[in-house]
Parts: structure tokens; sequence; C-alpha cells
């Protein structure tokens, strides 16, 4: 068999390539030898039909089986009276445009907002898409984002704000059309109003966003003052936010109808309010519960006593038992943040922390010699482990 006839070689796959492997190598295929990065390159255009008449052949399971059995004889009465033909033969426009979407997708230029990007591969080849797009039909405007900083009193007690947002919204002279009093938009005639210009590219044919209009499928020959013809005009709007109790960095705020306005009576998008909580001076939050750092003195943790723990329901009392060691945790459930869907509330996590005096007068640090004086090792466990351990240690090493 020539090398002219064997799809395989003219791929550059194996006989047993996946359908994977050969959908890669074709899509590589076109990319080299595509008319339109091959102007008026003969060679290139005869070998780019070649290859899309290989990949048609090879992508079908019942067209590749009679290929493998009887070379291209087998599968010319499939592709009718002349062999392949590319008005006739491509069954798989879905696989093709996949492939293909790539390159064409950067021919589709600017312009208006609802389209096609790019063409499809009925459209390359005059097949067209059967039924009407509504190009020109309402659209709807985009969502905004704004992100509000916020204190973790507003998230455990809930909260509201008022917010100054910068918006365009729709020119109340007149109505969002961009066309000045008395006039109205009208149809594109470079386009006939679909918004599409057709250019032909050796044998594709290529759809684009109308260069006059846009995509927009009309336009403003007299353009309204207020907004310059945008259909636009810019403000400040004042929109009051409710904040919810449980909240935290993250969670989003949906306030319906503040986004961009629509276009051609499309709805206008939402105002979408990010959250971020900033850093407390005294609560550490970790989910739905709750962190604070109670600093107690030695006499209290070695001897025992009440100390006070502030919780966002208000202080609450604690009991310590002699001999508390620093770092000791205790959990108060039910005094932590609330959640957001309001079925519960987190914990209070209070940590010891044993502060060392740092300023003594006379009095105190005699009473500390004749503490230390009196101690009794059997008084710190940790410290006669400790010993023990460095001890264990130090044998090992005189032992090496």
């Amino acid at each position: 068999m020539a090398d002219e006839t064997d799809y395989y070689k003219i791929l550059g796959v194996e006989r047993g390539a996946s359908a994977d492997d050969i959908k890669k190598a074709y899509r590589k295929f076109a990319m080299k030898y595509h008319p339109d990065r091959n102007p008026g390159d003969k060679k290139a255009e005869e070998m780019f039909k070649k290859g899309s008449e290989a990949y048609e052949v090879l992508s079908d399971p019942a067209k590749r089986e009679r290929y493998d059995r009887f070379g291209p004889d087998g599968v010319k009465s499939q592709f009718g009276p002349g062999g392949f033909n590319f008005d006739r033969d491509f069954t798989h426009g879905a696989d093709l445009n996949d492939i293909l979407s790539q390159f064409f997708g950067a021919m589709g230029g600017g312009g208006g907002r609802r389209r096609r990007s790019g063409a499809s591969f009925f459209d390359l080849f005059g097949m067209g898409r059967g039924g009407d797009e509504d190009d020109n039909g309402p659209e709807d405007g985009a969502d905004l984002r704004y992100d509000l900083q916020i204190d973790l009193e507003d998230a455990l007690f809930g909260s509201s704000r008022q917010l100054e947002i910068p918006q365009e919204k729709e020119c109340p002279d007149c109505h969002g059309t961009g066309a000045a009093s008395g006039t109205s938009r009208e149809r594109c005639k470079h386009c006939g109003g679909t918004g599409q210009v057709t250019m032909s590219r050796s044998y594709f044919q290529v759809s684009q966003p109308c260069p006059v209009c846009h995509g927009e499928g009309t336009i403003v020959r007299t353009p309204c003052r207020t907004c310059a013809g945008s259909g636009r005009v810019k403000e400040k709007a004042k929109i009051q936010l409710r904040i919810p109790r449980g909240v935290e960095t993250g969670t989003t705020l949906r306030v319906a109808g503040h986004g961009e306005p629509g276009t051609r009576g499309g709805r206008p998008g939402d105002l979408r309010v990010v959250l971020h909580v900033r850093e407390h001076d005294l609560f550490e939050r970790n989910g739905d519960d709750l962190l604070v750092t109670v600093p107690v003195d030695p006499d209290v943790a070695a001897l025992g006593g009440d100390v006070e723990v502030p919780t966002p329901d208000g202080p609450a009392r604690l009991r310590l038992s002699p001999g508390t060691s620093d770092g000791k945790l205790f959990r108060l459930r039910g005094k932590g943040c609330p959640t957001l869907d309001g079925r519960g509330t987190g914990d209070l996590i209070a940590r010891i922390a044993v502060e060392i005096p740092s300023r003594l007068n006379d009095h105190q640090k005699k009473a500390l010699e004749e503490f230390r004086k009196a101690r009794d090792e059997r008084s710190y466990p940790l410290q006669r482990a400790f010993r023990d351990r460095a001890e264990t240690f130090m044998r090992a090493k005189a032992s090496r």
C-alpha cells in the first residue's frame, strides 16, 4: 500500500493506535497543514485534505475495520461517487470541532457579548447548524464582587452595613438603548441585523462578529447625550447589607439585582459581597470554636482557685484544681461562635497561661526564698522525669 493512501502513515500513528492517539495525531496534523497557516500552499492544502480523510476513516470504528481489512477500496463506497467529499463525508463533526476549536477560536474576534466564540466545524464547511440562535436577544447583566472587611464582633452578633458601590445603571433618558430621545437603534445593514458576518477562507466559511455593530445587530445613529450612546451611566449606589451571625472569612452574601445592568431587556446581575473577618485581640477562631488564652498567677495554678474567662455571652467562672499546669485546656460547651445555619453554637477553649511575675518587692522575694528552701522534688514530677531521661541519654552515650 502506497504511503499516500496509508491513513496510519499520513497521521503518523501505528496501526494499533487508540482512538485518543489518533485524535491527538490529527490535532497536531491539522495545526501544521491547515490552509490558513499555509496561504497559497497547494501542497499543504492537499495534505490537509488527505489528513482529514484519514481521520474520518480511522475515527469511525466501522470504517476503520473495513479499511484494515480491504484497504482504501474498502471505504470508497462509503464515501460515495468521487471518493471523499468535505461537504458530505464528515460524520464526526463534534470530534473535529473539538480538535479544531483551538485554532479557529482565535478567529472569533471582539465585539458583542452574546455571540459564538469562533466558528464551529459545520459553519466552516458550510453545513449549517439548523435552527436559529437568538444572538441579539435579552442578555442578563454580569455579577459584581465586593470585598468587605468586618470585625469578629460582626460575625458573632450580626450587624448591618451601608455600602456605597460604584455601579453602571441603565441610562434614565434612553432606557438603555443608547439612542437619543425620539430616535431608536437601527438594524445594522452590514450584517443584516444578525451580528455576524461570514468570511471565506480557502474552502472554509468563518463566521465572525460584525465589525460595524460589534455583534449587536443594531447601531445607534444619534447617540443619547446623557450616556454618549452606551446606554449606561455610572453612579454610586447605597446598599444596606445585613450580616448574619456565624459568618466567617470567605462567606459570600448575595444582593440580588445590584450587579451590572442587563442589555436589551435582560435582568441585572447580582452583587456578591465576600467577607473577610479581621484578627481579634482576645479571641482566636477555629471554625465555630473560639480559643482564648487566660493568664493566671502561679499561686492560683499551684493551690487552685477560680479564674474569670471572657465569652461572647459574658464572663464565666472557671475553677482550677491544685497543680494546674501551664497550657492546660478547658472546654466551655456552647460558648463559642454561632453557626451560620442557626442550628447551634461552637465551644470556647480556655488555655491556661501561668504568668511568672517579672517585678517583685522585697517581701515577695523573701517569701519565694523561703518557698525554695522548703520545696520538695516530689512536687515537681515533670522536672524529675526530665532529669531521668537526660541521665539515661548520657549513660547510653558513655557506653558507645
